[in-house]
């Protein structure tokens, strides 16, 4: 039989308990936010290049390179007459030379540093993700068929646009590559939310259990009290005198 856990060792794994706990519990806030910045800051890098701060631009356009193509007759584009051009606009702007790393200039505005399509299956995440937040008790997770189905319904029309366009079959436009990529944004949080939301219940009545905390919504107050020292139903009968 192990011996317990005492002195710095046993502060030490409650605080880490605690600290998965806090993670737990506010796991969407912290997704949430996590897709807020990851497409907030390719929308900022334009318009950190058209206020003169180039370095910093440039910075978030080297730093989101290995995650997006950045082609600028796929990317929106910031502070210019237009907010976005097929390549053979951009060939005759540009005199028959459009670099595939192309940011912009002051006549055209400036890309953003992502593509259209990550924009918007991103930005659709974050949005999705908020909106979670108000059904999040009531959204089940899906298992099995249902699952399979749902992701294919949500992925095909990327894959058929994206797909075409790989292919050479046809040249996708803003419209398609928005369209698509908001749905399959959308799809991840409809499908893959509720199985984060289900399993990190699970964590914090684990830590709840172990540590006593006072959680109403994962166990509700003992003997039907607000009692926030305790979930321990002996406790509470000592507390209510019997």
């Amino acid at each position: 039989m192990s011996n317990p856990v005492t002195g710095r060792t046993r502060d030490l794994v409650i605080l880490l308990d605690k600290l998965i706990y806090a993670i737990a519990k506010h796991w969407l806030l912290i997704a949430n936010l996590t897709f807020v910045v990851y497409v907030g800051l390719p929308l900022l890098a334009p318009a950190l290049m058209a206020h003169g701060y180039e370095w910093w631009g440039r910075l978030i356009y080297t730093i989101y390179a290995p995650f997006c193509h950045q082609l600028p007759q796929r990317s929106y584009f910031f502070y210019g007459p237009r907010f976005y051009y097929s390549l053979p606009e951009l060939l005759a702007l540009l005199d028959g030379n459009v670099p595939s790393r192309f940011i912009g200039n002051p006549e055209l505005g400036y890309k953003v540093a992502f593509c259209q399509r990550d924009v918007a299956m991103y930005a659709a995440t974050a949005l999705a993700g908020m909106a979670f937040g108000l059904v999040r008790e009531g959204l089940r997770p899906l298992w099995g068929r249902s699952f399979v189905q749902w992701a294919i319904l949500f992925a095909l029309p990327l894959a058929v646009d994206g797909g075409g366009q790989l292919f050479g079959l046809w040249e996708s436009t803003w419209i398609t590559r928005t369209i698509t990529g908001a749905i399959a944004g959308a799809g991840v949080v409809w499908l893959v939310y509720p199985h984060i939301e289900a399993g990190m219940r699970d964590v914090r009545r684990t830590v709840v259990q172990q540590l006593h905390l006072y959680d109403p919504e994962i166990i509700p107050a003992p003997c039907g009290r607000d009692n926030p020292t305790t979930q321990s139903p002996d406790d509470c009968a000592k507390a209510g005198g019997s």
